[in-house]
């Protein structure tokens, strides 16, 4: 098996990673309780609703 002559730098390393990295945007869907944006699978920032339910009290800022 072919083995590389020399050790790639770290630097090198990171900079073909981070070429090949495909980041996409954020996606938001509106909560089902409130109608507020809200991330996938997380609970809502507004009233505190998840899958259906009160999962934590509702933050008044």
């Amino acid at each position: 098996m072919a083995v590389p002559y020399r050790r790639k730098s770290r630097a090198q390393s990171r900079a073909h990673r981070a070429a090949n990295l495909k980041y996409s945007p954020t996606r938001f869907t509106s909560c089902k309780h409130c109608g507020e944006p809200k991330r996938p699978h997380y609970a809502c920032g507004s009233c505190g609703a998840y899958n259906g339910r009160q999962v934590r009290e509702r933050v008044e800022y």
